[in-house]
């Protein structure tokens, strides 16, 4: 199957013509895991629509992350997206969590194709309606959950974008998407493996 059949197959939604537009002016790109697409501050100059793989978004502060939302298969950045709208430097960081294929939309058309067809919108629409519901839950789990249950959620999403029960990542890296410090970090692992939750190996945590 080619990437222009797939892509079809998948975005049929929005329409043949829609289509033919989106590939006649957008970039596809096949990018690496851990490859940064965007920083704060950056002007929006192409939105992502993911074919396959996983977009992780995020904010910063000195050393220390919060995790947004992961942008998965058929979707794409609704907060790159209202960027581009009103021409503002974006708030967040994005960088793929996994191999990932994408169509790269340029902003100097999203206007044209949010005016004149309306399942464009759509998409766009339930888009802000699942990240709203995403950003609702990430405030859940900062007030309410534990700490140990944050990082096992954490993991157990890793582990389903990636399709890989063993997650390669390290203590500190997990400090840093949860917004916490190494150390705390250590020991809610060290107590979840004590509770047969999760092992360390070599290759990396493995859920259990």
């Amino acid at each position: 199957m080619t990437d222009e059949t797939l892509i079809r197959q998948k975005f049929g939604f929005l329409g043949a013509q829609l289509l033919d537009e989106v590939l006649a002016s957008s970039k596809y790109a096949e990018i690496p895991a851990e490859t940064e697409i965007l920083q704060e501050g950056q002007y929006i100059k192409v939105i992502p629509l993911v074919i396959e793989g996983a977009i992780k978004v995020f904010t910063r502060f000195k050393e220390k992350e919060l995790l947004l939302y992961y942008i998965r298969e058929d979707e794409s950045c609704i907060m790159s997206f209202a960027a581009s709208i009103k021409n503002q430097p974006s708030k967040v960081f994005a960088i793929t969590e996994v191999p990932t294929k994408a169509l790269l939309l340029p902003i100097s058309k999203i206007e044209n194709w949010f005016n004149n067809y309306p399942k464009f919108n759509s998409l766009f629409f339930d888009l802000y309606n699942e990240r709203y519901a995403d950003l609702l839950d990430t405030i859940n789990h900062l007030l309410f959950n534990k700490l140990d249950q944050r990082v096992l959620a954490h993991l157990q999403e890793k582990a389903e974008i990636s399709g890989n029960p063993v997650i390669k990542i390290t203590h500190r890296q997990i400090a840093h998407e949860l917004g916490t410090a190494r150390e705390v970090i250590s020991r809610v692992i060290k107590k979840l493996e004590k509770e047969d939750r999760l092992v360390q190996q070599s290759e990396g945590i493995k859920l259990l």
